[in-house]
């Protein structure tokens, strides 16, 4: 298929999980890839964030599919990283039509709000929430100029609803729920449309290096059996999202097929938040 042909897609978290389907499935549809990801652990962040040779491989299987593809390693906390990103992102192909942000961390957790430390809170709504906005800083100029563009922020049901000993994601989250509404119509007269997906549990799908399940486990100290099994009684679909699930809806986002779609949130969680 190709209904990305054509056009230049840039996905943050690109490493694994659905960041890597993403980059994937715009792959398979025809569009050029702009992929990066930390390759790098943070301070404050604790669990093992992407490897090198995790975005290595999603750089293996775009190019496998067919496309051009630039990879770079960028920390989304760092303006000056993400401006080299964007920067040489535009030498390379002179354009960019789809920014989806997906970069993000779903931890430090597992405790109430007022047993976060400074660090914990501000690490979770820096990566989360800054994040985005500093890639959007970064690249929404450059689609006004275009006069066209989608901007995909990967949110989640916790940016919908509360999550108990997550009060720092959740928060991140609802914040970047509000800034896909908000930056929507700031860019709505340009033809640049924003909106947020917001997948319900997703489980780890070892295709794509998925781990955020164990992240969530070992946040809450129980097996990762256990929490999968409360996903799945969690949803009224009787089976979680795949990460693919999550990487199609972006497809669609990214294609004019949603054209006349912004400021909005869709919700690929198997029903979860039907309850």
């Amino acid at each position: 298929m190709d209904r990305l042909k054509n056009k230049v897609v840039l996905i943050t978290g690109a490493g694994r999980g659905i960041g890597k389907a993403c980059a994937i499935e715009a792959a398979k549809e025809g569009a050029d890839i702009i992929i990066s990801d930390i390759g790098r652990n943070m301070d404050s962040v604790p669990y093992d964030l992407a490897r090198s040779s995790q975005l290595d491989g999603t750089e293996e299987m775009c190019r496998e599919l067919g496309v051009n593809v630039f990879k770079k390693h960028a920390d989304v906390t760092k303006a000056d990283e993400i401006s080299a990103l964007v920067q040489e992102a535009i030498h390379r192909f002179g354009r960019i039509d789809v920014l989806i942000n997906n970069a993000g961390i779903g931890a430090p957790a597992g405790k109430p709000a007022h047993e976060y430390s400074s660090d914990e809170w501000d690490i979770l709504l820096n990566v989360n929430l800054s994040g985005p906005w500093r890639m959007i800083r970064a690249v929404a100029p450059i689609m006004i100029r275009q006069k066209k563009g989608s901007i995909i922020n990967i949110a989640s049901t916790a940016g919908l609803l509360g999550y108990k000993h997550f009060a720092g994601y959740v928060a991140s989250k609802h914040g970047l729920v509000g800034l896909t509404k908000s930056a929507a119509l700031d860019y709505a007269m340009d033809n640049v449309r924003v909106n947020a997906i917001c997948p319900g549990p997703v489980y780890d799908d070892e295709f794509v290096d998925g781990s955020m399940t164990k992240v969530v486990a070992d946040s809450l100290g129980i097996q990762l059996g256990e929490q999968e099994e409360i996903d799945l009684q969690s949803v009224a679909m009787n089976t979680v999202v795949s990460p693919t699930d999550v990487a199609e809806a972006a497809v669609w986002l990214a294609s004019d097929e949603s054209k006349r779609v912004t400021g909005t949130n869709i919700t690929v969680d198997a029903g979860y938040s039907a309850k």
